[in-house]
């Protein structure tokens, strides 16, 4: 391989990524095939209770497959609401079937809520644990098994800047954050030995569209009668100390690359910031 020539460090490999219809799982998703892996998404495609935005549609699903084929690689995608440990456990098991046994697993699946702990509802708060938190749990258990009696495996868990600090009125995000950083630093203890490495990406604001829609626009823009995306810029970026409103999904996804390559073959149990200087604030 010459230096002109494109690095494919995944070739063999297969990969499965949850909520990858858009965003940053479709983003994950595509970086990962033009490395040379086979991938595997899936999504809930469908509203989902107490979820004030509209989720991705079999049509995101569809776009993303599009996508990951027009680099050469395979793609397998399903229906899947990651909260259902079972339809998880039947996903993993169907990419063995089509794909092979999965090497690297991107628990990207998540929703946010802006909700005060004066009115938040019981199933506001299940359905953010439950997506959150539970959803990322049933898909490393689904792989963490095989990976580590294969001896080898990479995952990676998606967490949140506001998994290493808070916000008002978003408790329930805030928690099911914090509890994948907790879910993922245990786990890669378990299986540190096993050749298995367990890691999380805690992202600033994403332009994705679980920001990038009628109701976050609004409820963040209260004082303005028909506000649009472009008037979040001044408030999501004073949560960014480096001044800038957003992040790219790409930027998330360098993370992840890195940290699903041999280059972080020692590297488990760690969370990697890409939140554009809010870190600083972090007491460690």
């Amino acid at each position: 391989m010459t230096e002109h020539e494109p690095q494919m460090p995944f070739t063999g490999k297969v990969a499965v990524v949850t909520g990858g219809a858009r965003g940053q799982g479709r983003s994950h998703a595509l970086a990962l095939a033009e490395r040379g892996a086979d991938v595997a998404v899936c999504d809930v495609c469908a509203d989902v209770d107490t979820v004030p935005y509209p989720m991705a549609t079999s049509e995101d699903l569809e776009a993303t497959v599009r996508a990951v084929e027009a680099t050469g690689r395979r793609c397998v995608a399903t229906v899947v609401d990651v909260r259902d440990a079972g339809a998880v456990d039947a996903f993993v098991r169907s990419v063995e079937g089509e794909l092979g046994p999965a090497d690297i697993a991107i628990a990207n699946a998540g929703i946010t809520a802006i909700t005060p702990i004066s009115t938040i509802s019981p199933a506001e708060w299940s359905t953010l644990i439950d997506i959150n938190l539970t959803g990322t749990f049933n898909l490393i258990r689904a792989v963490a098994p095989g990976m580590a009696e294969r001896g080898a495996g990479r995952i990676v868990t998606v967490a949140s800047m506001m998994g290493r600090s808070a916000n008002p009125a978003i408790c329930g995000y805030v928690a099911s954050k914090w509890g994948v950083i907790g879910l993922t630093k245990s786990i890669a203890l378990e299986l540190a030995a096993s050749g298995v490495t367990v890691n999380a990406v805690a992202p600033g604001n994403v332009r994705t569209p679980m920001i990038e829609n009628d109701w976050f626009v609004k409820t963040m823009r209260p004082d303005l009668e028909v506000p649009t995306f472009d008037d979040l810029a001044f408030p999501l970026a004073s949560l960014h100390p480096m001044g800038v409103p957003w992040i790219e999904p790409e930027e998330i996804t360098g993370a992840v690359l890195y940290l699903c390559s041999d280059a972080a073959r020692h590297v488990t149990g760690s969370v990697i910031d890409v939140n554009a200087g809010a870190s600083g604030a972090f007491t460690a």
